[in-house]
């Protein structure tokens, strides 16, 4: 008759491998909650003149992509991503201290609102109603005043899971604030994925009739935010059509095809290989600073509207986004008086912004696309930068 116990050494083993198998679940559980953990970092990033304390955020993912970002505007600080030999530079140009950017810095990073771009006059009408606006270029209005949401502390909440981690920045901006009617609730998040993606999803209620329109003023150089000239890198946007501007960079209200002028980049071509154009619009801005009307298959679906790669470093950067245009700027007007991270010095295109958005003064021409937002209606918009390499040239990989 066999013991109904277990003899002393198939009993140790099965100890042992019920230890063992402990030991691997408690092991796993760790490295996931560390992986999750290391998705996303708080820290100071010093304090504004008035005393104001802002906070940085740091989200990575699985490939060691990772974008820091602050309370302050809503700023992309810096946003790392590797080139095609796996080398990590940081491709924002941005600077070290809040104080910078509190005061203008070109609105580099941050979110632009209530209006991001251009207002003619600095004035538009609702419903029979005219509402005048700080006049803080030229004559015109420009990205939501002299104090818009680039400018204010947001409220954050951050979350994390086995794939992503996500930043929630609100804020309120009161009725009357800069000359902008309506109580408006603006939302925005960045999720950093392991795709490579970042995902900026904007929202917005308000309680009165307003107009709005939210992008993020990012300044990109794929070879590194301090590299220098960008007019090597090469631009495919996604538009048969864009917007024509008179020499304050206002909107004459014409749609025009970009068949046969330098604004044609529906085939990739180099930055730099018609920015010196004596095209009229290229004189008005000096150099590319234009809406493209995005060619979307139907109304509002998320489409590429872009695409930039640099032959050195063979960084890609894809731009998806559900807006109707978006704003293709060359650095123009930087002028080596801004020094950034690094001790960078950022001068005359040495970074490039595509800013995703409604028409620039779309309030005041009816045959663009409605900015208004009413009450009971809900603003949501969606824009993705993708992130990717190919053989860079000269590197001996291409």
């Amino acid at each position: 008759m066999s013991d109904p116990f277990l003899s002393s050494g198939a009993f140790l083993r099965l100890i042992w491998r019920i230890g063992l198998c402990s030991v691997l679940v408690i092991a796993s559980v760790a490295n996931m909650a560390q992986e999750n953990f290391d998705r996303i970092t708080v820290e100071s990033f010093g304090t504004l003149d008035d005393g104001k304390a802002v906070q940085l955020f740091r989200l990575k993912n699985r490939s060691g992509m990772t974008v820091e970002i602050i309370d302050l505007g809503g700023i992309i600080v810096s946003l790392e991503v590797a080139d095609a030999e796996g080398v990590f530079a940081d491709v924002t140009a941005g600077f070290d201290i809040p104080q910078t950017y509190a005061e203008g810095a070109g609105y580099m990073g941050a979110i632009i609102g209530r209006y991001a771009n251009r207002i003619s006059g600095g004035k538009f009408s609702i419903d029979g109603v005219q509402y005048s606006l700080p006049q803080n270029n030229g004559d015109n209005s420009i990205h939501g005043g002299l104090t818009g949401y680039d400018k204010k502390i947001w409220n954050t909440e951050y979350s994390t899971d086995l794939n992503e981690a996500r930043l929630v920045l609100t804020v309120v901006s009161p009725d009357g604030e800069e000359g902008y009617p309506g109580r408006v609730n603006a939302m925005v998040v960045y999720t950093l994925n392991d795709k490579n993606q970042l995902v900026i999803d904007y929202s917005a209620t308000t309680d009165k009739a307003t107009v709005i329109n939210l992008t993020n003023h990012a300044y990109f150089n794929l070879d590194g935010h301090g590299a220098g000239s960008i007019l090597n890198h090469e631009i495919r946007i996604n538009a048969d059509r864009y917007t024509p501007v008179d020499n304050t960079s206002i909107p004459t209200g014409a749609i025009e095809d970009v068949s046969g002028t330098p604004l044609d980049f529906r085939v990739a071509k180099a930055i730099g290989e018609d920015i010196e154009s004596s095209h009229q619009q290229i004189q008005f801005g000096s150099g590319f600073d234009h809406n493209f009307i995005i060619n979307h298959a139907s109304p509002e679906a998320l489409t590429l509207a872009a695409e930039a790669y640099s032959p050195k470093s063979g960084r890609v950067m894809n731009v998806y986004t559900d807006q109707p245009g978006v704003q293709f700027y060359t650095g123009n007007f930087l002028n080596g008086s801004l020094v950034g991270k690094e001790r960078a010095v950022y001068d005359s295109r040495q970074a490039f912004c595509l800013e995703t958005q409604h028409f620039p003064d779309s309030p005041n021409r009816p045959n663009f696309p409605s900015t208004v937002l009413r009450p009971g209606d809900r603003l949501e918009t969606r824009t993705i930068f993708e992130f990717l390499t190919r053989r860079a040239r000269g590197s001996g990989l291409y």
